[in-house]
């Protein structure tokens, strides 16, 4: 890298944090270390970390919220930390936003390979160049509110659209059926599942239309959709 990253620990344990401080930095990242949930907002607005390793447990904030909040307005990846194996469960069905999760005790190595994976996905898999958004195969012309699968243009309705922009620029994360209705209506209408179900069923038809490619929209069962 020729300019190092910059990942923010969030962790209240000092022995796991200083672990994976070492560990980060012997593959030539920048590190900050916050012990507790209380400035986290504030520090990811004034100092926009590229990572951010966060565990669920903190005094002051947990990490629910805390991750709950960085998603109103950034998409930075964000791996958790969690105690229980349980939990991760429970937190993929919360929707939070979250790029991936860990359980306690891990191998720092697994967390760093974890945090270079998740980097190179965030980064490398998405071009945004004048108004044009490529993912793969798709191509989203937001000047023009067009889609290009595989250079055939795609007529969606402008809520595909939208479903499929939020989808496109987080490739590999799993958005809930709610997120993905506060993504489609902005004016906090009442909307069932069913509605977000039937939208996404005529989208995985028009983004399917060559039979022999894989599938980009994938049904996560209990939990929601993705694009990968």
């Amino acid at each position: 890298m020729s300019l190092k990253k910059h990942v923010l620990i969030v962790e209240d344990e000092p022995k796991i944090a200083q672990i994976l401080v070492e560990f980060l930095h012997l593959e030539q990242f920048d590190t900050h270390v916050l012990a507790d949930g209380k400035h986290v907002i504030e520090y990811v607005k004034n100092h926009s970390p590229d990572f951010i390793i966060l565990d669920v447990m903190l005094p002051f904030k947990d990490g629910y919220t805390l991750c709950k909040e960085i998603r109103q307005f950034s998409t930075l990846p964000i791996l958790m930390l969690t105690a229980r194996v349980d939990e991760i469960d429970k937190l993929m069905g919360l929707g939070l936003g979250a790029d991936d999760y860990v359980c306690k005790p891990f191998s720092a190595r697994e967390v760093v390979a974890r945090v270079q994976t998740i980097l190179r996905r965030f980064e490398q898999q998405i071009a945004v160049q004048d108004n044009l958004i490529t993912y793969k195969s798709i191509k989203l012309d937001l000047a023009r509110h067009q889609t290009i699968i595989n250079d055939v243009q795609v007529e969606l309705t402008p809520v595909e659209f939208r479903l499929l922009l939020a989808l496109v620029k987080r490739p590999g994360v799993v958005f809930s059926r709610d997120q993905l209705m506060s993504t489609c209506y902005e004016d906090e209408r009442i909307v069932s599942s069913r509605t977000i179900d039937s939208h996404m069923k005529n989208l995985r038809a028009k983004l399917q239309f060559d039979n022999a490619a894989p599938p980009l929209l994938h049904s996560i069962y209990g939990l929601g959709y993705k694009v990968e």
